[in-house]
Formats: C-alpha cells, sequence, structure tokens
C-alpha cells in the first residue's frame, strides 16, 4: 500500500545513478536543514511483532516473526486529522536485506545496524531464545530505532528503495534483487576480506578504523561487567524475600510485635519483587550500548573501503609507471632492469623497427588508458574521502550525544533504584517503630 505523504511529493533518487560527488553535495544541502525530507513528512512505527508458523519447502513447521511498520502523514496532527496508517509486515530478514543494499550503494556513509538477531551479553535470568517475548519486544524498539536512524539521515532517507521498503508490501524484493546489488554485495565482502596492504594509508581513516576497534573494546567490556552486575543485582533482590518469609513467621509467634513484622515482611517481598521491572529497564539502556557496538563496524566498513580504494590506486599508478617504463626502453633500446624481455632480446636478437614500432603504439595506447582511468579513480577516491567524512564527522556528534544521554539516563535509573531500596527500609523502620 502506498503511503499518503501530504499534498507534496515526498522526495526520492535512484539509488545507481549518483556519484559520491553529487552525494556529497546532496548531504551538504540537506545537513542545514531541519530534519530531512522523509522524515518531516512521514511519521514511522513499528507497531507490533506477531509470531506465525508455516510449512517450508520440506513440508517441516517453521516459526518466524514479523513486524508491523505503520507510516503516515507527519503533518496529519498538525492538521487536526488523525488518518489510519499505511501497514505492513516485514521480517527480519528483509531488514537484513534492506541494510546490505545500503551498505553497497552508500560504501562512503556510516549505515545505521540492525538490532541483534539473537541475544548477546545476556545476564543468566535472562532467555537468549530469539523467540523470546521480551527479546521480540526489544528487537521491535531497536528496528524501530533503525527506520528513524535511516529515516533522519540526509542521504539514506532519500534512497527510493528504502522509501519502497516502507510503503510497498509487494515487489519489494524483486524490485531490490533487480538492482543487482547482491553481486555487488559478494564482491565486496571478498574485497574487505581481502588482505592487502595500502603503502600510503590516509592517517585520519587509520586513526579511525583504530578508534572503532577501541570503541568496540570498551563497549563490549562495559555490556560483560553490566550482565555481571546484572545476575548479583538479581540475587541480592531476590534474597530480601527471606526477610518477608522470616518477618511472616516471626509474626506468627508473637501479640505486640506482630503486626508491625508482617508490615515489614510486605515491604520486603515487594522490593525483591521489583528486581524484575528494574533489570527489564535496564536491558533497554544496554541496547542502546549495543547499538554503537554494531556501529563500530560499519565505521570499520567504512574505513576498509577506503583502504580498498587506495590500494587499487597505488596499483594503478604502479602499473601504468610500469608501462611508461617500458616505453622508454623500447625507444632507446635499452632495458633497465632484469626482464624476460632483455633475457629473449639476448638469447633471440633484437627486435625489428617494425616490430618496436607496433609495441610503441600499443603502449602508447594502453598509457593513455591507463593515465585516464588512473585520473577517474583519483577523482573517485578524492570524492569518497570528502563524502566519508562528513558523514563521520555527522556520526561522531550524533554519538556523542546519543552514549552522553544513554549514560546520565542509566546513572538517574540507578540512583532512584538506590532511592527506593532506602523508601523500602525507612518503610520498614516505621514498621518496627510501631510495634
Amino acid at each position: 500500500m502506498m503511503a499518503d505523504t501530504g499534498s507534496e511529493e515526498v522526495a526520492v533518487i535512484g539509488n545507481t545513478d549518483l556519484t559520491p560527488g553529487e552525494i556529497e553535495n546532496n548531504m551538504k544541502n540537506t545537513m542545514g536543514e531541519k530534519g530531512t525530507v522523509l522524515f518531516r513528512k512521514m511519521e514511522i512505527n513499528v507497531a507490533e511483532a506477531e509470531k506465525r508458523t508455516v510449512k517450508n519447502a520440506v513440508n517441516m513447521q517453521e516459526t518466524y516473526t514479523v513486524y508491523l511498520i505503520e507510516t503516515r502523514p507527519a503533518d496529519a496532527a498538525a492538521e487536526g486529522t488523525n488518518p489510519a496508517p499505511d501497514s505492513l509486515w516485514r521480517r527480519y530478514s528483509e531488514f537484513e536485506i534492506l541494510r546490505n543494499f545500503l551498505l553497497v550503494t552508500y560504501p562512503h556513509l556510516v549505515v545505521p545496524p540492525l538490532p541483534e538477531k539473537r541475544a548477546e551479553f545476556v545476564w543468566h535470568k535472562l532467555s537468549a531464545d530469539n523467540m523470546d517475548p521480551d527479546f521480540v519486544e526489544r528487537r521491535r524498539v531497536g528496528l524501530e530505532n533503525f527506520l528513524l536512524r535511516v529515516s533522519s539521515h540526509p542521504i539514506l532517507s532519500t534512497d527510493n528503495v528504502f522509501f519502497t521498503f516502507l510503503t510497498e508490501e509487494n515487489g519489494w524484493k524483486e524490485m531490490v534483487f533487480e538492482t543487482g546489488f547482491q553481486a555487488k554485495a559478494d564482491s565486496r565482502l571478498k574485497a574487505l576480506n581481502a588482505t592487502f596492504r595500502v603503502k600510503n594509508p590516509d592517517k585520519r581513516f587509520a586513526e579511525m578504523k583504530h578508534y572503532s576497534d577501541e570503541l568496540q573494546s570498551v563497549i563490549s567490556q562495559l555490556l560483560r561487567v553490566r550482565a555481571r552486575v546484572a545476575d548479583r543485582l538479581y540475587g541480592v533482590y531476590k534474597v530480601h524475600g527471606n526477610y518477608g518469609r522470616v518477618f511472616s513467621e516471626w509474626s506468627a509467634i508473637e501479640k505486640e510485635m506482630g503486626d508491625g513484622l508482617q508490615s515489614a515482611g510486605h515491604h520486603m517481598d515487594a522490593y525483591a519483587a521489583s528486581v524484575d521491572d528494574i533489570l527489564e529497564e535496564e536491558e533497554h539502556y544496554a541496547d542502546q550500548l549495543k547499538e554503537y557496538l554494531f556501529y563500530t563496524e560499519a565505521l570499520r566498513a567504512v574505513c576498509r573501503k577506503h583502504e580498498l580504494m587506495q590500494f587499487e590506486l597505488e596499483m594503478a599508478a604502479q602499473d601504468l609507471s610500469t608501462k611508461k617504463q617500458q616505453q622508454e626502453e623500447l625507444a632507446t633500446g635499452t632495458v633497465r632492469t632484469f626482464s624476460l624481455k632483455g633475457m629473449t632480446s639476448k638469447l633471440f636478437g633484437q627486435e625489428t623497427p617494425e616490430q618496436r614500432e607496433a609495441k610503441m603504439k600499443a603502449l602508447e595506447g594502453q598509457i593513455q588508458e591507463d593515465e585516464e582511468s588512473l585520473k577517474d579513480k583519483n577523482t573517485e577516491c578524492d570524492e569518497f574521502v570528502r563524502g566519508a567524512w562528513l558523514d563521520i564527522e555527522r556520526f561522531k556528534d550524533q554519538k556523542n550525544h546519543d552514549l552522553k544521554e544513554a549514560l546520565i539516563s542509566y546513572a538517574i535509573m540507578q540512583i532512584s533504584m538506590c532511592k527506593k531500596g532506602i523508601q523500602v527500609w525507612t518503610n520498614a523502620k516505621e514498621c518496627f517503630n510501631k510495634m
């Protein structure tokens, strides 16, 4: 179903016709605006998750989760109307296809990550089952956050495939695969995993790659510490339930003290039960940290892509230099370095003037083509650097803001938790005073 986006048409761009330079200009034009076209025009929600069971190709039952995406014009509320949202269902695997497409199409951008497919860094009482209702709910929130990240990005938000993902339930997969991105994705994966060494690496990208490694390490450690603390906190809270049981049993044998002990026991029981909600809330803060844990991989991918471009540029320059040397040797009749050509000349005699002229003509054409190709590669690399660094700076501002807010909110939650513990014991004290 096509979303109605109001009186103005939502601006989208094709996904293969823009050069990095044109994308950079588009980014500069939109980053100064308040929000982006799609984010300003469309409200996007992942409203609910639903478990479905079907029979697969081998007649076995397969259970999976689908997520309901709802969109509506953002200006509807301002106009005093509240139309029913357009909606469609998507599987997690379709979100993966969308993100892979964005990675291939915009290799110079830090593409927002998806929430984890299976729970990681969990404390022992939390289920790691990807069908667990609590996990599915957190993933629903994460998928909505992913869509909002993309829709607020100055470039990604204008992509036609992304817009169709939100608005067309049928035919979207066929459309995205027709772009041929999968072949590019396979080639990209092989290239990024290849081993090569750049002779003159860009210091800024090398430092950013190192930073992403360090950031991944510290966030991983933070999540592990938080999981261990959650385990111990759970035990501390639950053991307070023993106070409740003991006070209740004690109250049964007392007359004057009985009511006070019974009331204090109820406060201890409530305190012990409260840890479940506390740790569930903590999981949402952990998910915010996990998002940036996964962002580090997106940041490394941009740096790795630049390394690959730089390597290909150096190889092209080296190849061109070799051909120019061959041209000089043919022109002067001297061989500057040991080569198979030199050995052949000694064994079988010198080439005729006609042969040398034909080779020089062929080399001249190859050199001209290689010079044009090298010029294009240089331009492409320069445009990649400008566009990538612009987006990295945008990402750094976003990261600094988000992690600061997440850590402050987490600290506030911990303070609130401690205050509740103090209140429980204050109430227990009042109960004891009344005995």
